[in-house]
């Protein structure tokens, strides 16, 4: 039951899908500032670089790392590995997993099997059931009868190097030594290592497994590790039909790069080379016969099916006439049997008797009816359709078992953001006033790569919407994504962030090659020396969710938040104008001494009763709320009285008078409350700066759903700003860090 689309080709949906139909508008036109001729060719700019929008509609029929349909049962609840076979050695039983149960559901929610199945322990298919039989390999991945190919191919490069095989299936488990029934594999998802638990009751039918097994019939690790990965996605059925390069990205934390064959690049054999250099996991395809599933071409190799590229090599060669180097790779078919490419370069072709002894000695050349096999690169691309790298962190490899040449490491940055409604939501290009508003990173590339003819650097860029698949019962589909880098001039200012006015007299140098509703969108450019700022975004405005965002460059790259820093400043001269008197009205000043009493001091509640007759306009009726007017006496109450003296009340109305004045220069609508979108400049104008990050989380704090933040909760967002930095400040020596005992920071924070 191979199904269709269960070699692949999912790779070839996408890339189709997301062809960029207009050109990306070439180098910025002008200099940042000259708006007179930038006002001319705005109108020419803004209909050349409009962003294009893709969506899947059958995406749903389709694998994309679990993304694609709601998860029956999954890691929804964390289970202790060591902790569950600890119970189950000293209760004397073989553990059940109640969240992936040996039932029908786990096997397939859509499409039942033809036959019964029964789940059996390997114990119960094998009398000498192992984790491992003589190491693992490449060879231990036979394909079922499920349409996964695309995983298994990916399972077969993740042997080839031992340190990533073993962060995915942890050597502390096995059928000899405190066997309970229960393993536990690890998968990469959204930045962080995710352990599964399963029990070992496999699926089989007549006492054969019926789904990934291996060449060796006591040999169980894959079949194992393709549980885990089915219950990770909800089912085994979930895992028909994928890309081989998300499989790797879930193996790896990597990222990943598609390639049609139709569109390559003129240097794509170097690309290839170098990332079989740098060790990166690559796999390809060939375009299925929409009326044949699997079906065999007549040079040898499977339409739909998902292939392993295990080698690149330059490979001497010797002829009668002449002598020098072919550029050959070797790929491996995870059937691992027979079928094979037959053309040249193939088992036992003539070409081989042209290539030295020593090469051939020196490349491990095998003619076994193993699925593995050499081919030219000319017939490579002519032969199939697209290509899939996943590049590896810096860190994922040891150096010790990493092949001869292939000792080289991409440079690697990755930051986290989210979009924010009103706030940092501001969509693409195309909404022009709001685009600034994205989240913006700068990344700065020196050295050009290593024997580069142009003198420039490679940047691949990736960015990964997070944690959709577990909004999905919450009706939440993968966001329409992508992005956008742009060329900062080499002198000059610029503000920071970059404002409208950039974007509008600038163009950018690179994208993504459109917005489209996958979990992750990457592109690969090659840049001259200089600094770049990437603004990640979703397509339409106001669509909120969490992202990373990761750079991979051949050398140094120096990636960083293209923000403002946190921090006081000037207050803005309009709110002095609105707010000129800073001394408590006599009114006011006769409220507080009524109530103050014998001590001088007002409690929370007393001040309440003062600030709601003063501001009554912009409360309107509602009165400040008992936490807000907590946090003021906190704000100010050096003592810890619980109380403000007349003195620290008429600090407190300085800043309240031009909070109150700020809070009127942004009310626009007149509705007794500041949109969101206008959060940043209204803090700027009360005299202080926060970046992306602290505006999100102020505006998830103080805002109402609808994207407003009204008079009481602006006013908490501007006293907790002030004692939190008047707090660093008073511990710090004027770096970006400050030193607290638990004491010290628990009687600060929790007080107020």
């Amino acid at each position: 039951m191979a199904g269709q689309n269960g070699g692949g080709n999912f790779g070839a949906l996408i890339q189709g899908a997301g062809k960029q139909l207009l050109n990306q508008g070439g180098q910025a036109l002008l200099n940042y500032g000259a708006q007179a001729l930038g006002n001319i060719i705005n109108e020419v700019f803004q209909k050349k670089e409009v962003e294009q929008k893709r969506f899947l509609p059958s995406i749903k029929n389709y694998k994309v790392l679990g993304e694609t349909r709601p998860s029956s049962f999954g890691p929804a609840t964390y289970q202790d590995f060591k902790d569950i076979r600890s119970r189950c050695l000293a209760e004397g039983r073989l553990f059940e997993d109640p969240e992936f149960p040996a039932v029908d559901r786990s096997l397939y929610y859509k499409e039942s099997l033809d036959r019964p199945i029964t789940w059996l322990r390997p114990g119960e298919i094998s009398d000498n059931p192992q984790l491992f039989v003589e190491g693992y390999s490449r060879f231990d991945v036979q394909q079922g009868e499920l349409g996964d190919c695309w995983l298994l191919a990916a399972v077969a490069n993740l042997t080839l190097h031992r340190k990533l095989f073993f962060q995915v299936v942890p050597d502390d488990q096995s059928f000899d030594e405190d066997y309970a029934g229960v393993f536990h594999f690890r998968f990469w998802q959204y930045g962080r290592w995710v352990d599964v638990v399963i029990d070992d009751r496999l699926p089989t039918y007549r006492g054969k497994l019926v789904f990934l097994h291996s060449a060796e019939a006591n040999e169980f690790w894959s079949a194992l590790l393709e549980k885990a990965y089915a219950k990770l996605h909800g089912s085994y059925e979930a895992l028909k039909g994928g890309s081989t390069c998300e499989a790797m990205e879930d193996f790896t934390g990597g990222v990943t790069e598609m390639y049609e064959m139709s569109e390559l690049p003129p240097n794509f054999y170097t690309i290839l080379l170098k990332a079989y250099e740098r060790n990166s996991l690559m796999g390809c395809s060939i375009e299925p016969d929409p009326h044949i599933l699997e079906a065999e071409t007549p040079a040898g190799l499977i339409r739909g099916h998902a292939y392993s590229v295990t080698r690149v090599k330059y490979v001497d060669i010797e002829t009668p006439g002449r002598a020098g180097k072919i550029p050959l790779l070797r790929l491996r078919n995870p059937w691992g049997n027979e079928a094979e490419w037959n053309g040249p370069w193939s088992d036992k072709s003539p070409e081989w008797r042209y290539i030295p002894e020593s090469e051939k000695e020196e490349l491990g050349l095998t003619f076994d009816d193993d699925g593995e096999f050499w081919m030219s690169f000319k017939d490579f691309v002519n032969h199939f359709s697209r290509v899939e790298i996943c590049n590896l962190n810096p860190d994922s490899l040891d150096p010790e078992e990493c092949p001869e040449g292939c000792t080289k490491k991409w440079e690697m940055s990755v930051f986290e953001g989210e979009w924010v409604r009103g706030v940092t939501a501001g969509g693409c290009r195309n909404f022009l006033e709001t685009f600034w508003r994205n989240p913006q990173y700068t990344v700065t590339l020196s050295d050009p790569d290593e024997g580069d003819d142009e003198n420039k650097c490679t940047i691949i860029v990736a960015l990964m919407q997070k944690n959709r698949r577990s909004q999905r019962h919450q009706g939440l589909e993968c966001l329409t994504i992508g992005f956008a880098v742009y060329r900062l001039p080499d002198y000059g200012h610029v503000p920071k962030p970059l404002d409208v006015n950039f974007f509008k007299y600038n163009a950018s140098v690179g994208r993504s090659q459109a917005f489209i509703n996958l979990r992750e969108v990457s592109a690969r450019f090659k840049f001259e020396p200089g600094s770049y700022v990437i603004v990640p975004s979703t397509f339409d405005p106001d669509e909120e969710g969490e992202f990373l965002l990761r750079v991979f460059s051949e050398k140094d790259n120096n990636m960083a938040e293209n923000d403002e820093d946190i921090g006081m400043g000037d207050v803005d001269d309009r709110v002095k104008e609105l707010a000129p008197d800073p001394e408590p009205a006599d009114p006011v000043r006769e409220f507080f001494t009524r109530l103050a009493g014998s001590d001088g001091e007002v409690d929370w509640q007393e001040l309440k009763e003062i600030l709601d007759y003063a501001m009554r306009e912009e409360l309107q009726g509602q009165g400040f709320s008992k936490d807000v007017c907590r946090s003021m006496i906190a704000m100010l109450d050096k003592d810890g009285s619980g109380g403000l003296g007349f003195e620290e009340f008429k600090s407190l109305w300085i800043d309240l008078r031009n909070w109150r004045a700020v809070f009127r220069l942004y009310d626009v609508e007149r509705r007794g409350a500041v949109p969101a979108s206008h959060l940043r400049d209204a803090l700027h104008s009360a005299g202080y700066t926060v970046n992306a990050h602290v505006l999100n989380v102020l505006a998830h704090r103080y805002g109402t759903t609808d994207g407003y933040i009204q008079f009481d909760d602006f006013i908490m967002c501007a006293v907790r700003l002030k004692t939190m930095i008047d707090t660093f400040n008073s511990r710090s020596s004027g770096g970006d860090y400050a030193t607290f005992s638990l004491e010290e920071w628990l009687n600060r924070t929790v007080y107020s």
